[in-house]
């Protein structure tokens, strides 16, 4: 099968979806006004809270919930085939994903930047606040770990991706000063320079790395954990007009201009399709996921199709920078289209491989062997990229010789393998650390918010000693499972605390719907969230019985004490979860029989 005939079709879905359902939403439920004051401008504080223009923001938002989800997951997911994932892709985003992310940032909005938990709490009760904020600090420290290991493993003994990254960061700290200290308000200026300093920094990345100083680039595993800990802390606790929005403004430029390029270079190329619709594995047994298509498939697929995720950051960083009410539209629906456009191109340029070639790339030698499946072009390819490409599993190196394939079909890329293979890792790494900064961030708020219970100053985000402190322990939370954990460990519990946390955010939508009286339109949340829940529910009870519980008790020492946490921490999630849907729906019946419950809370 041609890819032109899958991708153009899901463009039109996409288009439609947007012009049409993110409207019905916007004008039945959420009535958009761009009269009523957003808390941007009524707590402008010129730390968190700041009014951001649209294009800006949405850079910010796109970068910051756009990370490893849509890039890796769908990569793995091709081991069932094209079909499973290209089906829950269009259909999750469409559906499920952008309802999720555009009513949460929409709610909170509407209550004055309010976290997840603090939303759960008034509109749900108080039980369902302290589950939530539990689940939520458990969820986002494994996301984040998740997200970070596949940084490390993009960004090792890799000088010119690190040098790249690297400059990005005091390019955007010039862009923040230039926009809003030099020249103020000057944002077409900065958006220049910045652009232009990000191309320069990617061309001279491969003269950089060969040179005598590439060395200083080439950053061992847990060199790269420890300066992603201090740049994660440091983008924390800085104003966010400094560091964190115009890099990751500047950072969007990258992904939305590789991935728009992605989408041409796809429809001119147009490549067959080798992996099929449905692989043998889709009953279980697969050498990188060793569940069946159900329910594995949907949590390794993960943010792509839904995010918990985004929920964070659409009541975190977003919702405190919204400039006027109709900004809410294109980038709460809009983006998340966009991350499932993503997905979409990186299982398009998996499953253009000879399926013998993808996973001699995604599982080791002796795996590979017993499988039975020739590579096709493995030697040709890393003589090409000038690198041994196989036996290297995460998805993400299968995922650059995919991108460098359909590059370089492109005419006059022929013999640029070796160019487009270091372009597209260090595209994945770019992609995935701007979700690290804003999401540290977010959980500093949460942390704050919980501590601040017992010592009223540490709920004071502005406080400098509370954000300090609260930072520290968030990137010590992820920087440990990151430096103890696996692809195989690590991605597992991601999508699973990912999923989790999306039924949270939609079981809070939901009730708020019911609660501002609008419930006949409940099934906009309701449905996603029954799905979504059984499969997670589901994945989470397998991946217990038949992976964490076995780690634990099993003859391997050196692995017990991993076993046990992956174990506990998941069981906590799930439980939380089951509290607060238990929760949530005895509100539903409680407001629906008549009961004038949650009528204080509602907020039209």
């Amino acid at each position: 099968m041609r890819a032109l005939y899958v991708i153009l079709p899901i463009l039109c879905i996409l288009a439609i979806a947007y012009r049409y359902y993110s409207a019905f939403i916007a004008a039945r439920i959420m009535a958009l006004d761009d009269t009523r004051v957003t808390p941007a401008h009524e707590r402008n504080d010129g730390h968190n809270y700041h009014p951001t223009h649209r294009l800006v923001l949405f850079g910010h938002h796109f970068a910051a919930i756009t990370g490893a989800g849509p890039l890796i997951g769908p990569v793995l997911a091709a081991q069932f085939g094209f079909a499973p994932g290209l089906i829950w892709l269009v259909a999750g985003v469409c559906l499920a994903g952008a309802v999720h992310d555009f009513l949460i940032l929409w709610a909170s909005t509407r209550r004055g930047g309010r976290s997840l938990a603090e939303i759960a709490r008034t509109e749900i009760g108080p039980v369902a606040g302290v589950m939530a904020a539990v689940a939520i600090l458990f969820i986002i420290v494994i996301a984040l770990a998740g997200l970070g290991l596949a940084v490390v493993n993009a960004l090792q003994e890799s000088a010119w991706g690190t040098f790249t990254i690297g400059v990005s960061i005091p390019l955007a700290l010039f862009m923040g000063l230039y926009m809003y200290r030099v020249r103020k308000g000057r944002i077409a200026e900065a958006t220049i320079i910045g652009v232009t300093g990000m191309m320069l920094a990617v061309i001279l990345g491969k003269p950089v790395a060969a040179s005598s100083i590439g060395h200083w680039f080439e950053l061992s595993r847990e060199q790269l954990i420890v300066a992603m800990g201090a740049y994660g802390f440091v983008a924390s606790v800085l104003p966010v007009w400094m560091l964190l929005c115009p890099r990751d403004y500047l950072s969007s430029f990258m992904k939305i201009g590789t991935i728009a390029f992605l989408v041409i270079a796809v429809i001119v190329v147009n490549p067959v399709l080798h992996m099929p619709a449905f692989t043998e594995f889709t009953a279980g047994g697969g050498p990188i996921i060793p569940g069946p298509l159900f329910p594995f498939a949907f949590i390794t697929i993960a943010c792509g199709a839904i995010s918990g995720f985004h929920a964070l950051i659409a009541s975190g960083t977003t919702p405190k920078m919204i400039d006027r009410e109709s900004d809410i539209r294109p980038i709460g629906y809009g983006a998340m289209l966009i991350e499932g456009l993503v997905g979409v191109i990186a299982i398009i340029a998996a499953s253009a491989m000879f399926p013998g070639d993808y996973f001699a790339i995604n599982t080791s030698a002796a795996t590979f062997a017993t499988l039975g499946i020739p590579a096709v072009n493995l030697p040709e390819l890393e003589a090409a990229v000038g690198e041994t490409v196989s036996g290297r599993p995460g998805g993400a190196v299968s995922l650059a010789v995919g991108i460098a394939q359909i590059f370089t079909g492109l005419p006059g890329m022929r013999g640029l393998m070796d160019y487009w293979y270091h372009f597209a890792i260090m595209f994945e790494a770019l992609f995935i650390l701007t979700t690290i900064d804003t999401g540290t961030r977010v959980a500093r708020f949460l942390v704050q918010e919980f501590l601040g219970q017992f010592y009223a100053p540490m709920a004071r985000q502005e406080w400098m000693p509370g954000a300090v402190f609260s930072t520290l322990l968030v990137v010590l939370g992820w920087g440990y499972f990151i430096w103890t954990g696996s692809i195989s460990t690590i991605w597992p519990m991601f999508g699973i605390a990912n999923q989790l946390l999306a039924a949270l955010a939609l079981a809070v939508a939901t009730t708020i719907i019911i609660n501002i009286g609008k419930a006949k339109y409940m099934w906009v949340t309701l449905l996603p969230l029954v799905f979504v829940s059984i499969t997670t529910l589901t994945a989470g009870v397998l991946s217990v019985r038949d992976n964490f519980w076995p780690m634990a008790i099993g003859p391997d020492v050196t692995r017990n004490f991993q076993g046990w946490v992956n174990t506990t921490l998941t069981i906590v999630m799930m439980i939380c979860v089951v509290v607060i849907l238990a929760n949530a729906a005895w509100k539903w019946v409680q407001v629906l029989s008549g009961r004038p419950l949650a009528r204080a809370n509602a907020q039209a």
